[in-house]
């Protein structure tokens, strides 16, 4: 009789066991480093772009207990600073977009205007407010179009507790911080003994015991890629860490934050022989790998090839759901879209917005057997131990 009453609880395991999608605990279940399954590293990384943030407000906590129980493989995220040189991980440099600071009284009088890479920018800049003042503020969606349910709820986080979140996780889970606008950092942001922002990130990355090559042993143990769209930035933080870092590229018409080259110069054969000293990859808006017109992609460039030939591997952003950001080659199917990306570009590692959905992809259409059958394993025993008191019975 009482193990009557417990198949409908068994057959629920089976079907998520029949769907084909892992299974991850969230963090903080007290799983040990010596038991937690490896990081994959035989097909593209699944980075989940400021968290899972096309569900859950970006850049907090929750996105990224969300990328993680989707099952990325590093979760990504931006390095800006507090006035009082705190590091937070946060993607503007001004609050206003992702905030409710506009509609707080009492910060009214740090609406302020700066010179941000030749641009004149008004807004409520991080660096103008304490670790404390910024802890007050609440995140909403950047996107209308987005779930609204979160709007108000979540924090702004530090960096030391996004590192925290990844070293909860049940599970392996690299980490991909960015050092955002370090030339505005450097301006506004005064450090003891005259560091830079760079030196306070390694620092904390050190502190938390990342650091070597990739594939190394100690890599391995806590993956890390650290990005920037300042290359002298990443030729400093070169003499800091041996970790692999990711040259960011944007759009065709941007330069360098710090040295003022063209898209055309950073992604030259001579500029990639020299800038492989010092990256392990770039990260390309993906539409300057296949540009695009009209809403519809073109033929693709020889970026992706070329990069491989100096050996960089190649990670695009960013991939999201919506059809206000799919091509309409992909007939609104992101499926097709990674597809696409996946076998016929060949890229190494994409940033998305959307983890589960690039997850289940994966696992689709090139599953991990070791993962498969340890999640398969764990769920047969879970189901055993759900069966066994009553079997007492």
């Amino acid at each position: 009789m009482m193990l009557t009453k417990c198949l409908p609880l068994i057959w629920l395991s089976l079907v998520t066991l029949c769907a084909g999608r892992t299974l991850y605990q969230l963090p903080g279940k007290g799983v040990k480093d010596d038991t937690k399954q490896p990081i994959q590293t035989s097909r593209p990384f699944n980075i989940a772009h400021r968290g899972s943030n096309g569900e859950i407000p970006e850049e907090t906590k929750a996105a990224y207990l969300r990328a993680i129980e989707e099952g990325t493989d590093f979760i990504e995220t931006d390095i800006l600073s507090s006035k009082d040189g705190v590091l937070i991980c946060f993607h503007d440099v001004i609050l206003d977009l992702t905030t409710d600071v506009a509609s707080r009284k009492e910060f009214a009088d740090r609406n302020r205007t700066y010179d941000v890479q030749g641009f004149k920018i008004t807004g409520f800049f991080t660096f103008d407010f304490t670790l404390k003042e910024l802890k007050t503020l609440r995140t909403k969606q950047r996107y209308a179009f987005r779930d609204q349910q979160y709007n108000g709820k979540y924090p702004i986080i530090t960096f030391e507790e996004f590192l925290a979140i990844a070293r909860d996780a049940p599970r392996v889970v690299g980490i991909y911080p960015e050092i955002k606008n370090p030339v505005l950092m450097n301006q506004h942001v005064k450090w003891p003994g005259g560091k830079r922002f760079e030196d306070k990130v390694v620092e904390t990355l050190k502190k938390h015991g990342y650091g070597g090559a990739y594939l190394s042993k100690q890599w391995l143990n806590k993956p890390l890629f650290i990005q920037s769209f300042a290359p002298s930035s990443l030729v400093y933080i070169s003499n800091l860490t041996d970790s692999p870092k990711v040259l960011l590229i944007d759009d065709v018409t941007m330069p360098t934050q710090d040295t003022n080259q063209t898209y055309a110069e950073i992604t030259s054969d001579t500029y990639f022989t020299y800038i492989k000293e010092y990256v392990v990859g770039i990260g390309p808006w993906k539409d300057t790998i296949v540009p695009v017109t009209n809403n519809y992609m073109l033929t693709p460039t020889d970026l992706v090839k070329r990069a491989h030939a100096h050996n960089l591997q190649v990670h695009p952003y960013t991939y999201r759901n919506e059809n206000q950001f799919l091509h309409f080659n992909f007939s609104q199917d992101p499926y097709m879209e990674y597809e696409y990306w996946i076998k016929e570009i060949g890229v190494d590692g994409l940033f998305t917005d959307f983890t589960g959905s690039l997850h289940n992809y994966q696992e689709w259409a090139s599953p991990l057997p070791d993962t498969s059958s340890k999640s398969t394993r764990q769920l047969l025993s879970h189901i055993a131990s759900l069966v066994r008191p009553y079997a007492k019975a």
